[in-house]
C-alpha cells in the first residue's frame, strides 16, 4: 500500500463537507486489498487530531447473496439523516450458523468525518456526497484471494472466488478507481 493514513486524513480535512456538514470519506476496492486496516488507521489518525469520526463498514450490510443491493438501508438509515444534520442508525448484518440476519442496531451520531469502508463504498451514486474517494487495488486477484481466505477461513474459499467474480463485474461498470482522488499503484 503506497497511500499513508496521514495523507488520507490530511486530504479529507482539506476538502469541504458535501454530506450536509459531514465530510464523507469512502475507502473502496476489492476484497483482500487492505481497506479495513487502512480505514482503522485513518480513523485513528483523525481522532488523534481531535476530529469526530465514525467508521461504517459495508460488511455490516452485505451478504453473499446481496453484495450491493443493501445500499438503500445505508442511504435511508445513515446518509440521508446525516445530510440534514440528524443522527442515523442501521441494523448490522450478523452471521449465525453461516446464515445472515439483521442484528443489533448501530447508532450514528453526526460526525465531522464519516469513513465508509468496503466494496462499493465509493459507488457512483454517492459521488455528489463524497469529500474524498480512496481506492485500493491491493495487488493481484490471487494474492487478494489468499489474504481473504486467511482472514475468513478455508471453508470460505468457494464463496470468496464467487465474490471476486462479482467484484470484477461491479468495478468494470461502476469504476471507482478512475474516479478516486487517491489510489494505490498496485
Amino acid at each position: 500500500m503506497n497511500i499513508s493514513p496521514d495523507e488520507i486524513a490530511a486530504a479529507v480535512l482539506e476538502t469541504p463537507p458535501r454530506l450536509g456538514r459531514v465530510r464523507l470519506l469512502a475507502i473502496d476496492g476489492p476484497s483482500g486489498a487492505g481497506k479495513s486496516m487502512l480505514a482503522d488507521f485513518v480513523v485513528e489518525r483523525l481522532r488523534v487530531r481531535h476530529v469526530s469520526t465514525t467508521l461504517v463498514r459495508t460488511d455490516d450490510f452485505a451478504t453473499w447473496d446481496e453484495p450491493v443491493e443493501w445500499w438503500p438501508r445505508l442511504m435511508l438509515g445513515v446518509l440521508e439523516p446525516l445530510r440534514v444534520g440528524e443522527s442515523g442508525s442501521y441494523r448490522r448484518t450478523e452471521w449465525a450458523e453461516g446464515a445472515p440476519r439483521l442484528g443489533e442496531t448501530v447508532s450514528v451520531d453526526v460526525p465531522e468525518v464519516l469513513v465508509l469502508e468496503g466494496v462499493s463504498a465509493g459507488r457512483r451514486s454517492v459521488s455528489d456526497a463524497l469529500s474524498l474517494l480512496v481506492h485500493l487495488r491491493g495487488g493481484d486477484e490471487r494474492e487478494r484471494l489468499e489474504r481473504s481466505v486467511a482472514r475468513d477461513g478455508e471453508e470460505s474459499r468457494a464463496r470468496l472466488e464467487e465474490w471476486q467474480e462479482f467484484e470484477r463485474g461491479w468495478f468494470a461498470v461502476d469504476d471507482p478507481y478512475s474516479r478516486a482522488d487517491l489510489r494505490d499503484s498496485t
